[in-house]
């Protein structure tokens, strides 16, 4: 009776032990991992070629803040969201967040920024904001400011993330945390539309558990002509040690860009962490990442066109951001602030 007793014993322990658990909990990443990978690859250089040479043609004027171009912009993303069926936070057919001209400079028009929403299936009161200024420098003596890589390129990227995410939600893959898509405007004359957000926010900005920010993905600089398979990264470990962390896993399991903190540096005399949309997050204490490419010799220029942005490096960058923003939303506990 003893025998049979340890035996069934033996049998429960090997049955119930830490390997057999960690399996299984590999083989769920392993799922969520090709989960994921199919819609980043949905993520293709033709769509974001398409909307880029769009969004930074002469057309819209140069999309300076508050001029016809920006609002031509502004309506081009909201009818890509409508036609995807892509809601919005602010009802009915509403995707602007007016700003007035009081929260603007007194030289400047009412302006708004440009907000889509998937609602998340478990968590749906947190927040993973996705962000892009969508202004740029207008005209000036008759030459047109296109904008292509500041900031068309990251423009089209929220937009296509966006477009992956909505497929996975009608695919029964719904993210577990709520996504905003905010596409702000005035970032050129001060930030503004990332302030007003930030001072008005759409939802609470202590339920917003990170802001991934993208601005200028589109080209290559100097300093990485020769290995241009790179993204700078800025601001990833200010407040988080575990959003750095995740953001290193994502990149080595899928994309496997050369992550250049060059920026990130405190000391850093260009201070790009202070100069983008996502400060506004940081400064309340939101973790985030800022996606960039470095400046370049067509950075404030007219020559900064859509002919000259490295398509399928834009497609990799953004599907890095993709996967990062997957995660985020769908891991079962918020990043951790660890810093202040």
């Amino acid at each position: 009776m003893k025998k049979i007793v340890a035996l069934i014993l033996g049998f429960i322990i090997l049955s119930c032990g830490t390997n057999n658990h960690i399996s299984e909990n590999n083989e769920t990443t392993e799922i969520t991992g090709e989960i994921a990978q199919k819609y980043a690859n949905s993520i293709i250089v033709s769509d974001l070629k398409t909307h880029l040479y769009s969004i930074a043609s002469d057309e819209f004027e140069g999309r300076e803040t508050g001029e016809p171009g920006q609002k031509k912009a502004a309506e081009y993303i909201k009818t890509f969201y409508k036609k995807r069926n892509i809601t919005s936070p602010l009802g009915d057919d509403d995707y602007f967040q007016e700003i007035p001209t009081a929260h603007l400079r007194s030289n400047l028009n009412p302006s708004e920024n440009v907000l889509a929403f998937i609602k998340g299936t478990e968590k749906p009161d947190e927040i993973l904001v996705i962000s892009a200024h969508y202004d740029h420098l207008g005209m000036e003596n008759g030459e047109i400011y296109n904008g292509a890589d500041d900031d068309g390129s990251g423009t089209v990227a929220v937009m296509a993330i966006a477009e992956a995410f909505k497929k996975a939600a009608e695919e029964g893959n719904r993210p577990k945390r709520s996504i905003l898509f905010l596409h702000v405007t005035g970032e050129e004359k001060g930030l503004l539309g990332s302030k007003y957000y930030t001072n008005f926010p759409v939802f609470p900005l202590v339920n917003t558990v990170a802001n991934l920010n993208i601005d200028m993905i589109g080209r290559v600089d100097d300093a990485h002509e020769n290995n241009p398979d790179f993204v700078y990264l800025i601001g990833s470990d200010k407040l988080s040690t575990e959003l750095h962390d995740l953001s290193e896993a994502m990149n080595e399991k899928f994309t496997k860009l050369k992550l250049d903190y060059k920026y990130d540096d405190d000391n850093d005399p260009n201070r790009f962490y202070y100069r983008s949309d996502h400060y506004n997050f940081a400064k309340n204490n939101i973790p985030i990442i800022f996606y960039f490419n470095g400046t370049h010799q067509d950075y404030h220029k007219p020559s900064d066109t859509p002919d000259k942005i490295n398509y399928e490096l834009l497609q990799k960058r953004t599907q890095l951001i993709f996967y990062t923003a997957w995660e985020i939303a769908n891991r079962d506990k918020r990043v951790v602030v660890d810093k202040k």
